[in-house]
């Protein structure tokens, strides 16, 4: 939800190797590319994006480009990281307030009308976003996400809930994160009228879960005694 970005994840083991600005140079110059890329992501699309078009809309050569990304998917690679980051920043600020049942109700309805809006008005995110699943690496990166997400989620949850089977919790938290990430793919390829209306038919079902963790369990136990 890019507002600033004050961080990068840390690397997988399979991310594309970048050389790492260390000088102001450098960094001014590598926080160029990036933003040439962005931009021709958001008028071309990902699929359409070339390296020697960002080396000569950035003014270096394809050689200088070449050190700071070695191929596209390493520049895309980055963008979708700060963009993880950026939002990443925002769950923790919102739930981090997060003190009772109406708070996390609150905070978590606005988290996902937030993003859904910032995706539809952010072109490159949208796009790079749309194409996670055809890209193992994205899809790793997205993954990892959605871990971290549903982690925040569930910490809330627990401390909202306190008495509530702490396994169960995560599990279902990670697992609404990811379905979340889901829905708003799917929602970003609708009009945005039926986008949004999937936005909260979403917000609907997984609140069901996520305020009444509790109860949640205990009909999952009374289901599976009289499936036995």
């Amino acid at each position: 939800m890019p507002k600033k970005i004050p961080e990068v994840l840390e690397p997988l083991g399979s991310e594309p190797t970048r050389r790492n600005p260390t000088q102001q140079r450098s960094r001014e110059r590598q926080e160029r590319i990036l933003a040439v890329a962005t931009q021709l992501i958001a008028t071309k699309g990902s699929d359409q994006l070339k390296m020697s078009e960002i080396a000569e809309r950035s003014e270096i050569s394809i050689g200088s480009l070449y050190q700071y990304f070695p191929d596209k998917s390493s520049v895309i690679w980055m963008l979708a990281e700060r963009y993880n980051a950026e939002s990443r920043r925002c769950i923790e600020e919102a739930l981090g307030a997060v003190e009772d049942a109406q708070g996390l109700q609150a905070a978590y309805s606005e988290l996902l009308d937030q993003y859904y809006e910032i995706v539809l008005a952010t072109p490159a995110m949208r796009d790079i976003w749309s194409g996670m699943q055809a890209d193992k690496q994205l899809m790793a990166l997205e993954l990892q996400e959605s871990r971290i997400a549903g982690g925040l989620l569930a910490d809330t949850m627990l401390r909202v809930f306190p008495d509530s089977d702490a396994l169960r919790v995560r599990e279902s938290a990670f697992l609404i994160w990811h379905l979340g990430e889901a829905t708003m793919r799917l929602a970003i390829a609708c009009a945005p009228e039926e986008g949004r209306g999937l936005v909260e038919a979403f917000k609907r079902m997984s609140l069901l879960e996520i305020m009444a963790p509790a109860a949640g369990s205990s009909e999952l136990d009374s289901a599976a005694d009289a499936v036995s």
